[in-house]
């Protein structure tokens, strides 16, 4: 049975969980953003215990790499490799955007787009097919009323993630759905357990968050 603790400080709310293969075996989480960093230690320590592990039971460790908070991306990071490196586990990476993609129940030719702030009418993208297989890379964007026009001329798209009630102001396309469900660590579980099988660990000496940073106009 595969262990994995799973990080994600990425977004306004920090949470953590523990996953036995794809079962979450507990969750914990944080509201307040500016106390991600000094919330995230003391919260896996007693996580750990309430499940009866340790550390060292721990078969790896998943966290959210980006896009998002810069802040809280650096914290997630150098806290999972850290706990890495004390323990010689390996390091998965997980798109906090995929992360987002899990929250809707897509259907065959729907497309999944999760929505992340950065600001103003920016956000940070992707585009999913409904396996959460990648149809775009993560990339910065300026919203407007003809964002994603072509896209859904063609496909039913769902907007997720904290960015969809900016994006719902100005999006009238009868192809366009909002989910308003925003997923914990919890739902890193089954992302980092098929990471895991396929061995696709992360470098912990070249690891670095995915801050996406110039943000482009989209039709």
């Amino acid at each position: 049975m595969t262990k994995i603790l799973h990080i994600d400080t990425a977004l306004a709310v920090a949470s953590i969980a523990i996953s036995a293969d794809e079962k979450c075996l507990a969750v914990q989480t944080n509201t307040v953003q500016n106390d991600h960093a000094a919330w995230l230690h003391t919260a896996i320590d007693e996580l750990l215990k309430k499940n009866d592990l340790t550390a060292a039971e721990l078969d790896a460790v998943s966290v959210t790499i980006g896009p998002g908070s810069y802040t809280g991306l650096r914290v997630g990071l150098s806290s999972a490799k850290g706990l890495c490196y004390a323990l010689q586990k390996p390091l998965l990476t997980i798109s906090s955007l995929q992360l987002l993609a899990t929250a809707p129940q897509a259907e065959s030719g729907q497309l999944i787009c999760p929505l992340i702030d950065a600001r103003r009418m920016e956000v940070y993208f992707a585009l999913y097919d409904h396996t959460l297989t990648a149809i775009t890379e993560p990339a910065a964007l300026i919203l407007d009323e003809n964002s994603f026009t072509k896209e859904m001329n063609l496909n039913k798209i769902i907007f997720c993630g904290d960015a969809t009630e900016k994006f719902k102001k100005v999006c009238h396309h009868p192809h366009a759905v909002f989910c308003d469900q925003v997923p914990n660590a919890a739902a890193m579980a089954s992302l980092a357990l098929k990471k895991f099988v396929k061995k696709e660990f992360a470098d912990l000496a070249y690891c670095v968050p995915l801050y996406v940073k110039e943000f482009q106009q989209r039709t």
